[in-house]
């Protein structure tokens, strides 16, 4: 394989407290909160509203939250806490409407009716409700002041903005006709306002301020002042299993973790060779993805039993129809999204598994000016076929890929916190991540930084492979040892460059006995993990 070669990183090591992000300015803030006596979730809380002010080209408060959470508590009863802040649909939902139209699946952009209620605010309120202990005003303090004082902005930024030059609300981005450099000072001035009345006022400053309604005057009739009443935020049970020597945790359908899981507990029960070089290493975890998502587009919805879709009676035929020489064809996810990923550990040992997503890139291409945020498309994930679990319908939540994960130890303590961002290619990515730390035995820096493989289609959306089955590829990154295996077992075989986005942006933070161990992906360039 040509391409740059996979680049090996150390961790950064801590025994205060560690923070990764996407972006070093969002590190920072984490950082900075921890520094000032809070908590994990106080810092993952700082980083995600100043993730919300530089990288709304990935995320931002027009958009959702899912979170794990483990500390003391959590070690004692054995169980996380779980955030589902996906937003529902709002009470103007309507499928028969979008058939009458001639629509088949939801509308991508450009179209108000995939927009349900960003849950991100209403995440990061539950959250610091429920484990914060600092004021609002003092976490928020750190984005507010990026916002108004300004930011410089990063080449993943300015390289995505030839996508809203069109979209009413991008002033911040084109300050004089034209969009920002590299590097040039940028601020958000409505984001700025926005975030000191929700440290100010609460959600009442978010839902019930300008936002709120900007967002009901887009589209009369499709949200009410209930939908915004209504909190977007749910503590919900997780969904766990037991693999090589740890548990494994996620959050619960209407996410896809659910599939990280599944693949973990197939490839468990395969002769995984110990060496994740061994194109067999990679061949087994592509065919336990591709198992693990057979039902897919019929299982994944709200209220689906996420225990019930990774037990071992479930998966056991799916295993079996494993070959250790030759690939199936079923139908697997594959890649893409505007998704950030984020993890703390303060040095208390609370973890904080967190993400927050727009679904594809500045999501619907659909802005609220009066605060230039613009809304996420996550409704895409619904399903219009009538009689569907996961048709579109008032107040139902869409099936969602963002899939946080965290791995406790047999005592119930805490072992690591790691995602990534990559629409439906996350659990792939999710679980070559834990077979290489738990089943291979690999150091932080490896896990992280070692060659991926990612389900493919041509022309992907990053939310569309169910419908192109039989195009499926395996796209593998450049400075891999596996391509010629898995040619030689009858997959279709991508050569694509390291660090191509198609491969996530995955970070994670490892808790040993006397520190603390974190990797931010170097896949995304400016993103850091940072030390107190």
């Amino acid at each position: 394989m040509t391409d740059q070669p996979v680049r090996v990183e150390d961790a950064r090591l801590s025994i205060r407290g560690m923070v990764c992000t996407v972006d070093h300015l969002a590190s920072v803030a984490g950082v900075r909160i921890l520094s000032a006596g809070g908590n994990a979730a106080d810092a993952a809380i700082a980083a995600s509203a100043a993730l919300a002010v530089t990288t709304q080209h990935m995320c931002g408060m027009g958009g959702d939250l899912w979170a794990l959470v483990h500390g003391a508590e959590q070690q004692r009863s054995g169980t996380p806490l779980t955030l589902n802040a996906s937003g529902r649909a709002g009470s103007g939902a309507d499928a028969g409407e979008l058939r009458a139209e001639g629509f088949s699946s939801m509308p991508f952009k450009k179209d108000i009716r995939s927009v349900p209620v960003p849950g991100c605010v209403d995440g990061w309120l539950a959250l610091h409700d429920r484990c914060g202990s600092l004021e609002l005003s003092e976490i928020l303090a750190p984005a507010i002041e990026l916002a108004a004082d300004g930011f410089p902005a990063s080449p993943l930024l300015v390289g995505a903005l030839r996508n809203i030059m069109d979209v009413e609300g991008n002033d911040d981005y084109f300050p004089d006709g034209s969009p920002v450099g590299i590097g040039q000072k940028m601020t958000r001035p409505g984001i700025a306002r926005s975030l000191v009345a929700i440290a100010e006022t609460g959600r009442n400053g978010w839902y019930g301020g300008e936002f709120g309604a900007g967002l009901m005057a887009l589209a009369p009739g499709l949200f009410t002042s209930d939908d915004l009443a209504r909190s977007q935020a749910d503590w919900v049970e997780p969904t766990v299993v037991d693999v090589w020597g740890h548990r494994l945790w996620t959050v619960p359908p209407n996410s896809q973790g659910y599939l990280t899981l599944a693949g973990a507990v197939i490839a468990q029960g395969l002769d995984l060779p110990d060496d994740p070089n061994d194109p067999l290493w990679a061949h087994y975890l592509v065919e336990a993805s591709k198992q693990a998502a057979f039902d897919r587009p019929s299982s994944l919805f709200e209220g689906a039993d996420g225990m019930s879709l990774v037990s071992e009676e479930r998966l056991a035929p799916r295993r079996a129809a494993i070959s250790s020489g030759a690939a199936t064809a079923v139908r697997p996810p594959t890649a893409g999204g505007g998704t950030i990923y984020l993890c703390v550990v303060d040095g208390n040992g609370m973890g904080v598994s967190l993400m927050q997503s727009n679904a594809s890139g500045f999501g619907a291409h659909i802005g609220v000016p009066e605060v230039g945020v613009f809304l996420h498309n996550r409704g895409l994930g619904f399903s219009l076929e009538e009689g569907h679990p996961a048709e579109l319908a008032p107040g139902r939540r869409p099936p969602s890929t963002l899939s946080p994960a965290l791995i406790t130890n047999t005592d119930g303590s805490l072992r690591t916190v790691l995602g990534t961002m990559g629409g439906d290619g996350q659990p792939q990515v999710v679980l070559q991540m834990a077979a290489r730390l738990l089943q291979a035995k690999q150091r932080p820096g490896r896990v992280m930084t070692d060659a991926r493989f990612t389900l493919d289609v041509p022309d992907p959306l990053g939310f569309d492979t169910w419908v192109k089955s039989d195009e499926i590829s395996v796209a593998v990154e450049s400075g891999n040892s596996w391509a010629d295996g898995l040619v030689e077992r009858g997959h279709v075989v991508e050569d694509r460059r390291w660090g191509d986005g198609l491969f996530g942006h995955a970070h994670l933070i490892d808790v040993r006995s006397d520190h603390v161990a974190g990797v931010a992906d170097p896949r995304a360039r400016i993103g850091a993990a940072i030390g107190l």
